[in-house]
């Protein structure tokens, strides 16, 4: 299972990005094999950005995200700044570039 907090409904996921003010979500589903391999490269990535805060969600567990964020295929990474949208990849992503795109968001914002 991931290392990042695990949203289990719509208000703890509502909370979640409001309350940090970089929030990144993981949103997946458990029996998807591009999401499972993707998952741990994603978490090494997101662990050079502390200020960033991830989650994970589980479309099965959470099923009103997808309507919420528009999502038809997972895996789907989202990354906020101060509750906006700011970064989005789905299904195959590209780790380095996800990471390079990561990281000059959370500098502009940072710095």
């Amino acid at each position: 299972m991931s290392t990042f907090e695990t949203l289990t409904d719509q208000l703890s996921l509502d909370t979640f990005i409001e309350q940090h003010d970089l929030s990144f979500l993981y949103i997946s589903r458990p029996n998807c094999s591009v999401c499972v391999s993707l998952l741990p490269q994603i978490e090494e990535v997101m662990a050079e950005f502390p200020d960033v805060k991830p989650a994970y969600v589980n479309t099965e567990t959470i099923p009103e995200v997808a309507s919420r964020f528009n999502i038809f295929t997972v895996p789907v990474l989202i990354l906020f700044v101060e509750g906006k949208e700011y970064l989005r990849e789905a299904r195959i992503v590209p780790v380095q570039p996800f990471k390079e795109k990561v990281q000059q968001i959370v500098e502009g914002y940072t710095s």
